[in-house]
């Protein structure tokens, strides 16, 4: 195919690449070792590259030849030879756990710099060009988090927005929204922007013990939306998992019969909303966009009814009828909320608060809090991307992959979310990942530009490929074979060629 010739960057992702260290195998495909690898765009060509991430995680295992540092689903134990006194000693220091600093999810930029990150509070900074490892960043040094989201946000002064869990600190947790600035002043040149950071604001957790995962958050032009589900870490069970031998994993729950919380912070004032938002229990990884309009918030975000699609990604479960057998018990929907955060303070007991054009519903109750219904808008995407120009605003198009009842991706798919129209990108035989949408830089509309996507064959004698599609048409435009076994990764970001020249200055 014809590459657009203002096409030039490089899309850079991350994803597990490494299960079997020695004898031993992980439990759970989320705790393979990171491997990065790029494709760079450059006068119509497509150059690509991989690379372990060499983080300390890494260069135990390896060292060791098998695995070594404990992930969310593989508890690891130190050396059976170790005598009593030792084995005794790690199980001590396991009660507040070390957590790993295999960066395996995501891709972040502050300042000049990029980060490979994953969910604890440790980032690894990575040259995007070679994909060498650099130093490694503790968040904990300068904000007190034990975990962190791998889903942060910008604004467009390129400040990085993230949120952290901190764990019974100081006899509280709770959930910490701090800001990262894109550039320290003039004459402290020689420090990095954390010794900047600042928290905007702290979210106290329902429960000091069982606080809620999230994955992402959501934001807007003058709030940042938080949502606590009830899908909880069990502190006290993860304090204890090492001495009983089973996986952090295993000290996640989700209560079906618990409710799922709407935190709104304003960005100006830094404190909550205090009016109550709530709505019936669910799970949810990832927010797609938020906006605000005449007085209420709008955000949509892939929601499912249970936790099953955690457990889909044991390595057990990943067999060779896995396509045929897995099926989630709950498929993935693209929900719209619909919260009148300017809403009268003497509105009618049980009347619906929305007024905008919406199913969506947010119904006063007696006590003042305010039950949110969502509208639904599509069923079976997930790995949400949008224009992220767009981010915080009204928008029409998610760019997806298609999942349905089977937890891998077979299609690419474009959702207009004003018109409810789809459109597919779908071969035989083909895994698609997540799509990442990349502007051309005359862009007048929302969906001028591509999109891009590596797609893994089943077949492992198949090359994967790169592929290039019109984000307006849903076209191929191109594709870039690659000759080497590539990994399904999770997620990744597109850098303009102009973002790289940083790097080699």
């Amino acid at each position: 195919g014809q590459l657009p010739a203002w096409l030039q960057g490089t899309l850079l992702r991350n994803g597990p690449g490494m299960h079997t260290i020695g004898d031993t195998k992980y439990n759970h495909w989320f705790d393979g070792l990171a491997l990065l690898h790029s494709f760079t765009f450059k006068n119509g060509e497509v150059y690509y590259r991989s690379k372990f991430l060499r983080s300390d995680t890494y260069n135990c295992n390896i060292e060791a030849n098998r695995i070594v540092v404990s992930e969310f689903g593989t508890m690891a134990y130190p050396d059976p030879c170790k005598n009593i006194f030792a084995k005794a000693f790690s199980y001590l220091s396991h009660t507040i756990p070390e957590f790993t600093d295999n960066c395996l999810i995501n891709i972040m930029k502050a300042g000049d710099d990029f980060y490979a990150t994953g969910e604890t509070n440790f980032i690894r900074k990575i040259n995007p060009q070679t994909l060498e490892t650099l130093e490694k960043v503790d968040y904990n040094k300068y904000v007190a988090v034990n975990l962190a989201t791998s889903h942060p946000h910008y604004d467009s002064a390129g400040n990085v927005f993230n949120m952290g869990t901190s764990i019974v600190d100081k006899g509280k947790t709770k959930y910490l929204l701090f800001k990262i600035p894109s550039s320290v002043p003039e004459q402290e040149k020689k420090k990095s922007c954390f010794k900047h950071l600042e928290v905007i604001c702290s979210v106290p957790s329902r429960s000091l013990l069982h606080p809620s995962y999230y994955h992402s958050f959501g934001i807007t032009e003058n709030y940042i939306i938080f949502i606590e589900q009830p899908f909880r870490l069990d502190i006290v069970k993860m304090a204890t998992a090492y001495m009983r031998g089973v996986t952090w994993a295993s000290c996640l729950a989700f209560n079906k019969d618990d409710k799922t919380w709407f935190h709104f912070i304003d960005r100006k004032t830094k404190k909550e909303v205090s009016t109550k938002f709530y709505t019936d229990a669910l799970v949810f990884f990832h927010h797609i966009n938020a906006y605000e309009e005449d007085g209420h918030i709008i955000f949509d975000i892939i929601a499912y009814t249970d936790n099953s699609l955690y457990d889909m990604f044991y390595l057990k479960n990943l067999n060779k009828d896995f396509q045929d057998n897995a099926k989630l018990t709950s498929i993935p929907t693209c929900r719209r909320f619909v919260v009148p955060l300017q809403c009268d303070k003497d509105a009618v007991v049980d009347s619906n608060l929305v007024t905008l054009p919406s199913t969506a519903t947010a119904v006063k109750e007696k006590d003042g809090s305010i039950y949110c219904q969502p509208e639904v808008l599509c069923e079976g995407i997930e790995l949400p991307r949008i224009n992220y120009d767009y981010n915080g605003k009204k928008y029409k198009c998610v760019f997806a992959t298609e999942v349905q009842w089977s937890p891998v991706p077979t299609k690419i798919a474009k959702f207009n979310i004003q018109t409810k129209e789809m459109l597919h990108w779908e071969e035989d035989d083909c895994w698609p990942s997540e799509p990442v949408f990349v502007p051309s830089p005359d862009a007048k509309e929302e969906d001028d530009g591509v999109v891009l996507t590596c797609v893994v064959k089943t077949d492992p004698k198949d090359p994967p490929f790169l592929l290039v599609l019109d984000a307006k048409t849903f076209t191929e435009l191109g594709r870039a074979r690659v000759n080497v076994e590539m990994h399904m990764d999770l997620h990744g970001v597109f850098i303009p060629q102009q973002d790289m020249k940083t790097q080699t200055e």
